[in-house]
């Protein structure tokens, strides 16, 4: 039963209302009703197909057929399905299909990764098939269906199982044919639609799962609410993917905002699968939930249906999946990992160096300050404005001397200015996005008159790739990173404020065809040019890691670098909102984000930028940023008491950073989310599989922000049956009680969120306060173990270089796996296998020792002492942290000094009883 304290708060919580929403320019954006191709397909039962048992074929990982339409004997379509091991690819197109498909999404690999189908069974109306992993696969011909089933017999999901399955196929235009066809209008901006009808729905069904996730992004709950009643009534809007920009936007919407993931992960105890659509066209899901589960209906205006099914069973079986598909995420730089200062814009040299200066001044470290739009020559990107920024090189040299970088802003409208270089050059060799007549395309963006680069195109991005060395970037250095804004791509004089969709793209597609893509295009190219740089400009043996923020994304960008939710406001709504978009973005395999601290548009107050700093020290990417009408926002204009506050959240962040690093190479090797819901972890306690007021760092630490103004308490839920250590107090909570379970932590303004360690993990520190993370390189680690029932932690720790691809071109780095058990603390560098990387090189030593070890969860951590070898160590009862409240101690042990490479034991040991 819930606590009385629990379910009053709870209550009142509840009294203070939802989300609050911002006036979005709703007529500027498309819905469902405006766009012809899902107001003609939305609800709409596909026509009776069936496949030919006549042309089914199986040959190894490969099953061919056709889908016939005896209504339509012209549109003939071709089937593949494909095994994968733990994921089923489906693959329909028109028979010498011309329709596009999204190329550079999927890795090189995927092609390797096919394995031999085994047939069970053939019959008139079926094929049953089992992939090597155990996974029964049934193939119904009428109508076509797919459906899988885990190696147990369980029904998983199954593909056309509503029947809204169609495929509207390659035509000729005749008198009569229905509106909406071959051309529409919104707002004036008229489509030509050359190609006619070209979209295609389908549906699918996860069996018995009521919480689905992901298709980011939008500001939606976490466990995405149905949008269409089970006997298809639709009260509301489907989810949309297409990429816009939404200068404001709603804090509880479906509505699409500035990147597109068409992966839907859905949940049920015991089992997790997903289906994934490679498509880049504007698409539109609805959510159907009933008794048999949740049915997932998709329709995209063009492309071709390739699906995958990733079949789990776990959530971490899915990310896996998916990232062998599309990869893992990109190593980030150590200097990513911190707090980034930013606004629209900070105004010239003094500025710049004055804000630097504050943040030492307040003892708050940051490694990162941002320039906006604003630094540029008349928006020329590559530029400086020389009358506010005369000396770039020296404030670039400045910030880089205290460990600090600089971003700036690199958009994709180049300014139509003969006198330009940028234009002048992508201009004569015919690099722009093309209008239907073959001229290059103009739209207007701040720069006013603009060209966009057909980025597409792998010659395109080649080229804007040469564009960053610091001899073709004047006055740039190799400090300097980039910030790509407005890629989705934004037109302001464009139909919904994008490009009009029949403008033409490398090798004759059509945006429409490519639209959700193009952000990541451009993103890529930008990316390639870092990397390119870093090769030749800082080490041609090991480079440097590019660091690219973006706003747009699709399927593949987590390869790529971070992105953030954009244009958000300084509103209590939309600090809450950002929790569930993060965490839908992490679902989706996009692990490294961030929402703007304090909001974007708007000024907030002491207490709310003081809850932001506090919940998004443990976001994924931390940056604070506004727009350029709002009152400066540094941590140290709110007062003495708010910039104390502050100082510490970024401290706590700073602290983290070991324990970060170390997730974020897991993220690489695996898709696995930093920043994950509680579901992820803890699979089969259904009360938290639409928990999105709190959340996980990793699989081991649960934050329980406060997120509500006025908040001096915040109701917990602990999930699973286990231990979890407070890491404020040192108290151990058992979640098998229900006191404990659900209980009310303090949520003072002072005090940092409640957090606490799961019994059985542990986390890795550096504790000394520092200006930057390049000033932490050689500082001890801390460990900190929380144990469980059976007095066993377990943890590891990732450290190299925080910067190049020494690590994985020379094996240039420290892996290391520690456990608690039977009173012995083991720790062991590994071989790098688990992170798929290379061997460990022998002469690589960071230097770095242990030299904190804290243990909770010893009933009485004064009767024990510590050895290390023949070494005593160090041992009494204290807190987590020096300087924090002992309610509950812990064991310390102190000045360990054992290094992070190699091979020790540290032994616990009972002390001799007092003789009397």
């Amino acid at each position: 039963m819930m606590s009385r304290n629990f379910i009053a708060l709870i209550a009142i919580l509840a009294v203070v209302g939802p989300w609050s929403a911002l006036a979005i320019k709703a007529h500027d954006f498309k819905t469902c009703k405006d766009a012809a191709f899902c107001d003609r397909l939305r609800g709409v039962r596909g026509p009776a197909v069936h496949i030919d048992p006549a042309s089914v074929s199986v040959s190894g990982a490969h099953v061919a057929a056709s889908i016939v339409n005896p209504a339509a004997p012209n549109a003939t379509l071709s089937l593949r399905l494909l095994s994968l091991g733990s994921t089923v690819r489906l693959h329909v197109t028109e028979l010498s299909s011309l329709r596009y498909e999204v190329p550079g999404i999927l890795l090189p690999s995927v092609s390797e990764m096919l394995e031999e189908w085994k047939v069970l069974q053939t019959s008139d109306d079926a094929l049953e098939l089992q992939t090597s992993a155990g996974h029964r696969v049934v193939l119904g011909f009428s109508p076509p269906s797919v459906a899988c089933f885990s190696p147990s017999g369980e029904p998983i999901l199954k593909w056309n199982a509503d029947g809204y399955f169609a495929f509207e196929h390659t035509r000729t235009k005749q008198e009569g044919d229905p509106e909406g066809w071959w051309e529409e209008e919104f707002r004036g901006h008229r489509d030509s639609k050359p190609q006619g009808p070209n979209a295609i729905a389908f549906d699918v069904l996860m069996e018995g799962v009521q919480h689905v996730y992901g298709i980011p992004e939008r500001a939606s709950r976490l466990s995405l609410p149905a949008s269409v009643d089970p006997n298809g009534t639709a009260p509301g809007e489907p989810y949309r993917m297409y990429n816009l920009d939404v200068f404001e936007y709603l804090s509880d919407s479906p509505f699409g905002l500035y990147g597109s993931i068409p992966l839907l992960m859905g949940h049920r105890p015991a089992q997790t699968s997903a289906v994934f659509w490679l498509n880049a066209a504007e698409m539109y899901v609805d959510l159907a939930k009933s008794e048999a589960g949740t049915s997932s209906r998709w329709i995209a205006e063009s492309g071709v249906l390739d699906v995958f099914f990733l079949l789990g069973p776990s959530s971490s079986a899915v990310a896996a999946q998916y990232a062998r598909l599309t990869g893992g995420t990109a190593l980030p730089q150590l200097f990513s990992l911190g707090y980034h200062q930013c606004r629209w814009n900070y105004k010239d040299e003094a500025d710049v160096a004055g804000v630097d200066a504050g943040f030492d001044l307040h003892g708050i470290p940051y490694d990162v300050l941002w320039l906006d739009i604003e630094h540029t020559d008349g928006k020329r990107y590559f530029t400086w404005d020389k009358n506010l920024f005369p000396t770039p090189v020296r404030m670039q040299q400045d910030l880089a001397s205290r460990g600090r970088k600089m971003v700036n802003i690199v958009d994709p409208h180049i300014k139509t200015d003969a006198n330009y270089r940028v234009y002048k050059e992508a201009e004569e060799k015919g690099l722009f996005v093309k209008n239907k007549d073959g001229t290059s395309f103009k739209g207007h963006c701040w720069p006013g008159e603009s060209a966009y680069l057909d980025v597409t195109n792998p010659d395109v991005r080649a080229w804007w790739s040469q564009q960053f060395y610091t001899s073709v970037y004047k006055e740039s250095t190799t400090n300097l990173y980039i910030w790509n804004d407005m890629n989705e791509p934004s037109v302001f004089n464009g139909p919904e404020i994008t490009m009009a969709k029949d403008l033409l793209h490398h090798g004759g597609a059509e945006h429409r065809d490519v639209h959700n893509a193009f952000g990541l295009y451009y993103h890529q190219g930008t990316v390639e040019g870092l990397r390119n740089r870093g090769f030749k400009e800082i080490s041609s043996e090991y480079g440097d890691r590019p660091f690219v923020l973006s706003r747009a994304f699709f399927s593949g960008t987590q390869r790529l670098g971070p992105i953030w939710t954009g244009d958000n406001s300084a509103e209590w709504g939309h600090l809450q909102a950002s929790v569930p978009m993060l965490l839908s973005l992490g679902v989706a395999g996009l692990p490294f984000s961030g929402a703007d601290v304090g909001g974007f548009f708007g000024n907030p107050d002491a207490e709310l930028l003081t809850r932001w700093y506090q919940l998004a020290a443990y976001y994924p990417f931390f940056r604070g940023h506004a727009h350029i009408e709002t009152k400066r926002r540094e941590p140290w204009l709110f007062g003495e008491d708010a910039t104390r506050r502050v100082r510490e959240a970024i401290r706590a962040r700073y602290r983290l950073m070991p324990y970060l690093y170390t997730l974020f190479a897991r993220a690489n090797a695996t898709g696995e989310p930093v920043m994950r819901p509680l579901f992820w972890e803890f699979g089969d306690d259904e009360a938290v599989f639409d928990n999105q007021e709190e959340f996980l760092v990793g699989p081991g630490l649960l934050v329980a922000p406060a997120l509500h103004q006025g908040a001096a308490a915040v109701p917990v839920t602990l999930p699973g049956r286990g231990l979890w250590h407070s890491l404020d107090s040192g108290r151990a909570y058992d979640a098998a009680l229900e006191g404990d379970r659900l209980h009310v932590a303090s949520a003072d303004l002072d005090a940092l969120p409640p957090t606490y360690l799961r019994g059985g993990h542990a986390v890795t520190m550096r504790e000394r306060p520092r200006r930057s993370t390049a000033a932490m390189r050689g500082d001890p680690v801390t460990l900190v173990l929380g144990l469980d029932r059976a007095g066993v932690a377990r943890g590891e720790l990732y450290l190299d270089d925080g910067r190049s691809y020494a690590y994985a071109l020379a094996g240039e780095y420290v892996h290391a796996t520690f456990s608690l058990k039977n009173n012995e603390l083991r720790w062991a560098t590994t071989d790098g296998r688990d992170l798929g990387l290379p061997a460990p090189s022998a002469e690589y030593d960071p230097g770095v020792v242990v030299d904190r070890i804290v243990i909770l969860g010893l009933a009485d951590p004064a009767a024990w002492q510590a050895r290390a070898g023949d070494r005593a160590v160090e041992a009494e009862p204290g807190p987590v942290r020096a300087a924090t409240a002992v309610e509950t101690p812990a064991l310390v042990l102190r000045k360990v000094a054992l290094p992070i490479k190699g091979s020790w034991t540290v032994t616990l040991e009972r002390r001799a009883a007092a003789s009397s």
